[in-house]
């Protein structure tokens, strides 16, 4: 008999892991709590920009013409319960308000939704981001609540989704960890992930708070990588050094390698940085702060990479006061190929000088509602073009394919002034100097 699989949480990690799972041949059903998500999904929309996602549903949906079917939606928890064999807990962690700490309200509510259904055997997978710990409190409270008792197992699997490559990234994994208490749990697990373990995925079996710690400490190290390669654009700044020069040549070191070293405005999302800060938190908690403190240093270069931009973007319009100055701002998501503006660097540096006067046109290929719901009071154009007209300094911010393809000196017809300030190292400075732009980017001062 094939698994029966269940996805609880629609939100990206989860319909996108619903997708993915019918398009490796499983029965899915999902769950979410708000009927107007669950609504949107069962018309085959993706409640988020995702490349790939949308035709996934459309492919996999019940009730859309030509559809396999093999994915439906619901509001029913005694539903899930029944249908499944393992159910994937894919709901959010956020940030606690006032808080590094992580708000496992969501997951908890979810379990205690869930328990009560499991009347038989079942592997509920836990798939979101959590702290070290969790998993363990969270297998003694199944085993308590669900009928099923020791037979309603818990194991952990860490999600390693890239916004922009979700689909590929669940279809294809580079590696899957699984934090198993049981034979069965892990054969289940082998069973799910047959298809990309038979393609060479590595398969990483382990206890419950190492498969915990993998995904923080993952996002641990990739922020640590940002931030030291905006340390030294630090450096580069006072130096005058060119640091998209200087992490070229370290890149070519493999013990360093090339990733993550574009030195820039920094990361955000809705990952990286309440991961880390629910990191620190936890090793408080364990009494292990004393291990964690560099991500205290780590958290601050990026959140000041933010200020110096603003900075840059004063000192280019002469020193003095935004007032009255017109300022295009090219990207809002906190990175390309996404519709997500949360803890976006882009929407804080154009946030933080319309607050000083500044007079922000806000343009994004994708993130335009999501920006404006976060900062109404901005001013937003329908592209780049109408953006930059009559603007006295552009800040290209999130690194979109369309600002790297634009037409300097279409741009420079209608600006006010050829200026450009390059947070995000990613446009070429020779192409924007030949239209007669002045070119700055971030830690490249005589670039």
């Amino acid at each position: 008999m094939s698994l029966k699989i269940t996805v609880i949480g629609t939100g990206y990690l989860g319909a996108t892991h619903a997708a993915a799972m019918a398009e490796l041949g499983f029965e899915v059903l999902a769950i979410d709590v708000v009927k107007e998500k669950i609504e949107k999904l069962e018309r085959g929309e993706a409640p988020m920009y995702e490349p790939g996602l949308g035709d996934l549903l459309k492919r996999h949906v019940a009730g859309i013409e030509g559809s396999t079917g093999r994915l439906r939606f619901t509001l029913d928890w005694a539903e899930i319960g029944a249908f499944g064999d393992v159910h994937f807990l894919c709901v959010n962690t956020p940030q606690r308000h006032g808080e590094y700490a992580a708000d496992l309200t969501y997951v908890d509510a979810a379990v205690a939704s869930l328990a009560p259904h499991l009347s038989g055997p079942a592997l509920v997978v836990g798939k979101s981001t959590v702290p070290v710990g969790t998993a363990e409190r969270l297998a003694a409270y199944l085993a308590e609540h669900a009928p099923a008792g020791a037979d309603a197992e818990l194991a952990w699997n860490p999600e390693f989704l890239r916004e922009g490559f979700a689909v590929d990234d669940t279809l294809h994994p580079d590696r899957l960890v699984v934090g198993v208490r049981s034979e069965r749990a892990e054969k289940l697990l082998r069973e799910v992930y047959a298809t990309p373990v038979g393609e060479g995925t590595p398969f990483v079996v382990t206890d419950f708070p190492t498969a915990e710690l993998v995904k923080t400490s993952a996002n641990s190290f990739l922020a640590t990588k940002i931030s030291f390669i905006n340390a030294m654009a630090e450096m580069c700044e006072a130096s005058g050094g060119d640091v998209a020069k200087l992490a070229e040549a370290i890149g070519y070191d493999d013990r360093i390698g090339r990733k993550f070293l574009r030195a820039g405005i920094g990361f955000g999302g809705g990952c990286l940085p309440k991961d880390i800060r629910a990191f620190m938190a936890r090793a408080g908690e364990l009494g292990a702060d004393q291990a964690l403190t560099f991500l205290r240093e780590i958290d601050s270069i990026n959140m000041r990479q933010r200020g110096q931009m603003v900075e840059l973007a004063r000192q280019a319009l002469g020193g003095g006061s935004f007032l009255g100055r017109r300022v295009a701002v090219l990207g809002a998501t906190f990175k390309p190929d996404s519709d997500d503006v949360r803890d976006s660097p882009a929407l804080n540096v154009a946030g933080q000088i319309h607050l000083q006067g500044g007079q922000v046109t806000v343009y994004d290929p994708k993130g335009m509602d999501n920006a404006r719901r976060v900062f109404p009071t901005l001013g937003y154009a329908d592209s780049a073009l109408d953006a930059v007209r009559g603007a006295d300094v552009v800040l290209h911010l999130t690194e979109w394919r369309e600002f790297r393809e634009l037409d300097p000196a279409e741009l420079g017809a209608v600006a006010a002034s050829r200026l450009v300030l390059d947070g995000r190292n990613a446009l070429d400075p020779a192409v924007w100097r030949a239209a007669g732009w002045t070119y700055r980017a971030m830690g490249r001062p005589t670039a």
